[in-house]
């Protein structure tokens, strides 16, 4: 059996562990620089603001004191989750994280009873342990597990735990009322699609034949029909190394000024780095871009754009700041406003299986220092919190940052935001 454990309204609870004055108010989360809303409290659905609202047309009842908008804190929602991770992982044998607010978890080995107390325990424990609300579905897949958990939050009468087997009529109940477009994995098109072949919800599409679907549609349709059969097909593999890695931030206002923009790619590339290590990879090239506003059609437009090559594959973090930085010395133009900049590392390779040329010695001494070197950057970094030391200091109000107009504390990550208690 297969568990699906999701914290349930995740930023607007990491919100509400440390402000408890939040209960039961309408709190919204906002995006980067405060555009829109990312994440709701139920208390704010119930007014009818939809995902994506711009903040602006909020403020009407923001100053009325109607509802309350935080700023994105991704450094307090990344702690929260691996707290619950590590909850979980004291309970049972293998957890996969599915994303920031959900993981899959293994339950095996349990007769039904004890698999119905198990799960009522991770959600008591998770709870108790981080102050976070969640709910839990098991199901013998990753998609009835999924069900499971809709159900569970959905529905009152589970108090936040719902089981199902394969095969029993509560499952059969539950597909047949369940619609083809709430089904994981398919969307609103693959669900007109399947309409016009009679099926309408979750129980036809089980008892349709596979191989008709798989012949007209895809194998990852199939997946999901023997999936809703109990079949697992599903694998998460969340440790599989991506052969791309990212990292860009829109800037909290334009500017157009060199040195913002320099220790902008700076920081950028030396973010990368650290994910480039943490993954174990080497990176052989680099692509740096940057972007105006193009919604300013009042000032000109510039979107430059360079892949170079790295001297040789690296994870140090000092030739890839380097590159970076010679990159954008050749893209930037003076004259106009830079609204994004980002950094992209290409043609990642496993580090255990780097292929060394002629000349390189695999003993060499320099490239043992700088191993070590990063080793000892990370490990400060994971054992003293993010940012204690890098290459570089950034400005204190660089305009390259993040607008943040009503950010928490770092409570978890950061020794000065620590909450205080007064008695």
């Amino acid at each position: 059996m297969i568990g699906l454990v999701d914290c349930n309204n995740f930023y607007v609870s990491c919100e509400r562990v440390f402000q408890p004055r939040l209960e039961g108010r309408p709190v919204g989360v906002l995006s980067n620089n405060d555009g829109c809303v990312i994440a709701r409290s139920s208390e704010l659905k119930a007014m009818g603001v939809e995902m994506g609202t711009p903040a602006f047309r909020l403020q009407s009842c923001l100053q009325r004191g109607e509802i309350h908008l935080q700023s994105s804190n991704y450094e307090l929602y990344g702690d929260m989750s691996a707290r619950v991770r590590m909850v979980l992982e004291d309970r049972v044998d293998e957890v996969e994280p599915y994303s920031i607010d959900e993981m899959f978890v293994r339950l095996e080995g349990f007769d039904d009873a004890a698999l119905r107390r198990l799960a009522r325990s991770l959600y008591d424990d998770v709870r108790r342990h981080t102050g976070l609300p969640v709910c839990v579905g098991v199901g013998p897949t990753h998609t009835l597990a999924k069900l499971a958990n809709h159900v569970a939050k959905s529905s009152a009468a589970y108090r936040g735990v719902c089981v199902l087997a394969a095969d029993g009529d509560e499952t059969r109940h539950l597909l047949q009322r369940t619609p083809l477009g709430d089904i994981w994995g398919l969307g609103r098109r693959m669900a007109e699609r399947l309409a016009l072949l009679g099926l309408r919800n979750a129980w036809d599409l089980r008892n349709a034949d596979a191989k008709t679907l798989r012949r007209h549609h895809s194998v990852v349709l199939e997946r999901t029909l023997l999936e809703l059969r109990g079949i697992g097909c599903i694998t998460m593999q969340d440790d599989e190394a991506r052969q791309r890695i990212m990292v860009s931030r829109s800037f909290g206002r334009a500017t157009g000024e060199w040195r913002h923009l320099r220790e902008a790619i700076g920081q950028h590339a030396q973010h990368a780095a650290e994910k480039l290590r943490h993954q174990r990879g080497l990176a052989c090239a680099l692509y740096v871009f940057l972007r105006t506003n193009r919604h300013r059609h009042d000032q000109p437009q510039h979107t430059p754009g360079l892949v170079v090559e790295l001297p040789h594959p690296t994870n140090d973090s000092r030739p890839i700041i380097a590159t970076a930085r010679r990159a954008l010395a050749r893209i930037h133009r003076p004259g106009y406003h830079y609204m994004k900049a980002g950094v992209m590392l290409l043609d990642l390779l496993d580090i255990e299986h780097q292929q060394l040329s002629l000349l390189d010695a695999p003993d060499d001494a320099e490239r043992q220092c700088g191993e070590r070197l990063m080793n000892t950057l990370d490990t400060l970094n994971r054992r003293m919190g993010r940012h204690t030391i890098g290459f570089g200091l950034p400005a204190a109000n660089a305009p390259w940052k993040l607008r943040c107009g009503n950010l928490s504390s770092r409570y978890t990550t950061r020794w000065s935001e620590l909450l205080e208690v007064k008695a």
